[in-house]
């Protein structure tokens, strides 16, 4: 039981909330087009969600266990949002495992992913072949291009868990899937940005490149309201066009805690011990956004 208890937390479980979050925006769009909940396959819908699952956590794990090979981890402060699971450092996990729990994750994804491309066609491949990339090679030659660093959480999970989704459900790419992607894109793209601001330090000594060590702390803290603006922004503008439906405005409820986030993100981003309560409530919003988001394409949909 110790040792199950030890693999879960080396998971990271906490950030795994993330992943239901983000599916459930690609579960709406796929009802709201389809015509209800109904309409979709049951057992494709567990499928997907547990490919994201396992996406996440294979990077999760990965993650840890480069980090803990080029000593990364053994100089983090680790803060709860950042630093790592702390799994490997602490002795608990020999890296080996931690290595074959990514591993064996990686491999359920790729065995769900041969399974849709049997049901739904070749046309999934670009996607699932993206994702495959995005997870083996995020932490070993992402983190050490700013901009790749910047854009492929988001990327993660908002177009390609959200798309493929939508897709795995309804056997069509849609428009309306991509415009829903590009919400829970900003806002992990966000997520991550701002889980770097106390880590600039012992980063910049295992070479890598993100925004806060390329152009400084403060100035990304601009960058962070940019985006988290950008994506509400991104929300009125689909209603205003009539391209989501008007349920979706539901995305607006967080957005006084994204307010708050992004004043206090500007005022205490180079004080990293009055910012920690901020990535907090960072975390707060970019999980409840796409869960008001996908929420409401599930209660616009046809009953």
């Amino acid at each position: 039981m110790k040792s199950i208890a030890i693999i879960f937390r080396e998971t990271r479980p906490q950030f795994l909330l993330l992943t239901p979050m983000c599916y459930l925006v690609g579960l709406g769009t796929a009802s709201y087009v389809l015509g209800g909940l109904r309409r979709l396959d049951a057992e494709y819908a567990i499928l997907a969600f547990l490919g994201g699952l396992f996406s996440h956590v294979a990077v999760n794990v990965l993650n840890d266990y480069f980090d803990f090979r080029s000593g990364l981890d053994l100089k983090t402060l680790k803060t709860p949002f950042s630093g790592g699971s702390g799994i490997l450092p602490q002795g608990l996990m020999n890296p080996r495992g931690a290595l074959i729990i990514g591993i064996i994750s990686l491999g359920i994804v790729i065995a769900i992913g041969f399974y849709f491309l049997k049901e739904r066609g070749l046309e999934l491949l670009p996607l699932g072949l993206l994702g495959i990339a995005v997870i083996i090679l995020y932490t070993p030659f992402v983190t050490r291009i700013a901009t790749l660093c910047l854009i492929a959480p988001g990327l993660g999970f908002g177009p390609l868990m959200v798309i493929g989704t939508h897709f795995v459900l309804t056997g069509r790419y849609d428009w309306i899937a991509f415009m829903a992607s590009i919400v829970p894109g900003f806002l992990v793209s966000n997520l991550l940005l701002l889980n770097q601001f106390p880590d600039v330090e012992p980063d910049k000594s295992v070479s890598r490149r993100h925004l806060p060590i390329v152009i400084g702390i403060k100035e990304s803290s601009y960058v962070y309201a940019l985006l988290s603006l950008s994506a509400f922004l991104w929300v009125a503008l689909a209603i205003g066009l009539n391209l989501f439906p008007a349920w979706a405005s539901l995305a607006f409820l967080p957005l006084p805690i994204a307010i708050i986030t992004i004043r206090g993100v500007i005022k205490h981003a180079e004080n990293i011990t009055t910012l920690l309560p901020f990535l907090g409530r960072n975390v707060i919003y970019t999980l409840l956004t796409p869960f008001f988001l996908g929420l409401g394409f599930l209660v616009s949909s046809p009953h």
